[in-house]
């Protein structure tokens, strides 16, 4: 774009004379460089081409020459030309490694990142002391991870008004949000001459209005006072829309003036004679005023003198809106840089949005955001693409407190120069569904129930129908929480999962399926819990094998079980019986101990009475048994002869299992739990009140 360096803001200096004929000097050379002086760039640029004919075998002078074309084209923010300028400049070996650095910029705002990552780094090593260089070549590898990795907001181009030429900086013109004042140099503006910075016609402020049904009415031009024959542009409105703060560049042929913003209020519907609000000393420019809803604060760029180079971001104070305001302050080296910082907005909720080249950014002007903490402001961050691009993005109002509004951008695809877009970030926006299976068939399950429990403290519950479906929707599953997914069914085992929309930024919908596993018919043997020949006491060493059962139980709180506990064929039913019990028990007060409740458990002793049936091939103490053994008091003492194999036997039916009675529990309302009632399986029965009296008169 050509017109950007002024028309971003009518920050610059508006040293701008109206000039309709060519010169006609014969040192063109000379005369480009007092255009040039006076920011007469559009001027200046075809007098450079006509001293570049005329420049034979002086090379210092063509390499001069041929860079001074390209800082025409940067200042005018032609970024294709600059592109092709300063090339030409490094080709023909202008000394100035600024033309490395220029270029480079170049490159990365025509998006070609990996060829200014090059340049960067040569400038680099000219003038390792300046960060632009390494900054710069980081600044391309973000750029090209936010554009791959874009945010949720939606950014579109405001077709209908906008025009051909420039169109930028949009304010908000009334209270509903429905009116908008904007800068543009098209066709209709108050100067009548044409800008030497640009070759374009002058800035003006024009006013647009939006109806109930979202169109957009035919810009009309601010009236005088308020707009002149000079550049006028960047405004902002206080509360109540009826006094206006906007920035003019004055226009004095081979002076350099500077811009500086101007008040006016509003009587019924015309304005009264702008005043000028005197910020900085002439010569410098003030321009892009940002008022606070109580009119005592004002945020504006300026290239006074106390910044840290270029244009930074300023504020200045009053105490009362009849009061005249305070000295500005700067603010600080946090925000601004040795580049350009401009067009400040606060917004609602006190964070303050601004423009800015000299942070790591994607291209020309990026837009920040940065809060206050106390009274120190925090570090700037990037909104990233697409709000920003390889463009210059700048000039961004929200509406309220809504994440919608309007920004202005020279990027690809435009309409004109400048465009405003408008942008909005919609909602957050998840839903979760999936299907629960039979682990062992891959049928679908039907009546199974899925809990949901957020983080946030929110319980929904839905149940998979016919085709094991299941489903939350956007008001069940929501943003910013954390979910733990509970799934349940009757003679299965429960399953439990976790999902989580905590930090994403884009909608989306997940997918969890579960398969159930069957509660088994037959006692399932718990993991290497052994008994030592004529011992009951449970091994610490063997208590982590209790683990599984107790996360089982954990994750099925509407389980019971029985626990079985066994001893070998050695020793009397008696003894065995007893043996057994006490076996049990150890288990039994081991899992009490680690909050399962009592009346979840119906252990017996078994004794000798079960030998154990190997449903797999088993190795104990290195002898291996086939699968289908079943460990016999007769098939054992075949063994007599051979004292490991047939201690290894008996080993194997010392031994703890459970099976599961009921998948129904409800726990006691009460909270009391009964105590447990261990037994001994007998020939003729159960005898739970017999066992204790034994273990009590032992």
């Amino acid at each position: 774009m050509k017109i950007s360096r002024i028309l971003l803001s009518i920050l610059v200096i508006a040293v701008l004379s109206s000039v309709n004929s060519a010169s006609a000097q014969k040192n063109y050379a000379q005369d480009a460089d007092n255009a040039y002086t006076y920011q007469q760039y559009y001027e200046a640029i075809g007098m450079y081409k006509k001293a570049l004919t005329k420049v034979k075998k002086n090379k210092a002078e063509k390499a001069r020459i041929t860079y001074q074309i390209a800082e025409c084209y940067r200042m005018n923010n032609d970024i294709k030309q600059s592109e092709v300028w300063y090339k030409k400049s490094i080709a023909v070996k202008y000394p100035e490694p600024l033309a490395t650095l220029y270029y480079a910029e170049a490159l990365k705002a025509n998006e070609k990142y990996a060829d200014a990552v090059v340049q960067f780094d040569n400038y680099k090593a000219l003038v390792p002391s300046d960060l632009r260089g390494a900054n710069g070549s980081e600044s391309c590898v973000l750029a090209q991870q936010w554009k791959d990795n874009p945010t949720r907001y939606e950014v579109e181009n405001v077709k209908q008004f906008n025009s051909k030429e420039a169109d930028f900086a949009a304010t908000y013109a009334d209270k509903k949000y429905k009116s908008l004042i904007f800068t543009s140099n098209r066709t209709g503006s108050t100067g009548k001459d044409y800008d030497a910075w640009t070759g374009l016609s002058f800035m003006d402020l024009y006013m647009v209005n939006q109806d109930r049904k979202g169109a957009w009415t035919t810009p009309a031009v601010l009236p005088e006072p308020v707009n002149s024959k000079f550049n006028e542009g960047a405004a902002t409105l206080n509360a109540k829309a009826n006094e206006i703060y906007f920035t003019r560049c004055g226009v004095e042929k081979k002076k350099q003036l500077g811009c500086e913003i101007y008040t006016s209020k509003k009587k019924g519907t015309a304005w009264d004679i702008p005043e000028v609000i005197s910020l900085a000393p002439d010569s410098f420019t003030c321009g892009h005023p940002s008022l606070s809803d109580d009119e005592l604060t004002m945020y504006f760029a300026s290239d006074m003198p106390g910044g840290f180079g270029g244009k930074d971001i300023w504020m200045v104070k009053r105490t009362k809106k009849t009061k005249p305001w305070d000295k500005p302050i700067n603010l600080g080296s946090t925000i601004n840089t040795a580049n350009d910082e401009m067009y400040p907005f606060l917004r609602d909720d006190g964070v303050l949005f601004f423009s800015s080249n000299g942070l790591l950014g994607m291209g020309g002007l990026d837009i920040f955001k940065v809060e206050k903490a106390g009274e120190k402001w925090g570090i700037p961050a990037n909104l990233k693409y697409p709000m920003n691009s390889a463009g210059d993005d700048f000039a961004i109002i929200f509406e309220g407190k809504l994440e919608k509004g309007y920004f202005s951008s020279n990027r690809k695809g435009g309409k004109g120069s400048d465009d405003i877009y408008s942008f909005y970030q919609p909602p957050l926006i998840f839903t979760l569904q999936g299907k629960i299976c039979d682990d062992s068939t891959k049928a679908m399950l039907k009546g199974a129930l899925v809990k949901l429990i957020g983080s946030d403290g929110t319980i929904v519950a839905d149940t998979s129908d016919a085709l094991g479906a299941y489903s939350f929707n956007k008001t069940q599953y929501l943003a910013n929480t954390s979910y733990q997914i509970e799934v349940s069914r009757v003679d299965f085992f429960g399953a439990k999962g976790k999902e989580s929309t905590v930090g994403l930024e884009r909608s989306k919908d997940f997918v969890h399926d579960f398969c159930l596993v069957p509660i088994p018919k037959k006692p399932i043997v718990l993991p290497e819990i052994l008994y030592d020949y004529d011992k009951w006491d449970l091994k610490p060493q063997y208590q982590d094998s209790l683990n599984g059962l107790i996360q089982t139980m954990t994750d099925n709180p509407n389980i019971t079980i029985e626990l079985g506990s066994h001893t070998d064929a050695r020793g009397s039913d008696v003894y065995n019986d007893t043996l057994s019990y006490k076996r049990a028990k150890s288990v039994v007060d081991y899992l009490i101990s680690k909050g399962i409740a009592a009346d979840r458990m119906t252990p017996f002793g078994y004794g000798e009475k079960v030998p154990r049936l190997l449903i797999k091939d088993m190795t104990r103490d290195g002898v291996t048994f086939a699968k289908g053994t079943k460990l016999t008091e007769d098939y054992i003492d075949s063994f007599k002869n051979d004292n490991k194999k047939f201690e290894a036997a008996h080993q194997l039916n010392r031994r703890t299992e459970f099976k599961i009675l009921r998948s129904d529990y409800v726990p006691k309302s009460d909270g009391v739990q009964q105590d447990v009632k261990i037994g001994i399986k007998t020939g003729e029965g159960e005898t739970p009140d017999d066992t204790e009296k034994q273990d009590n008169n032992e």
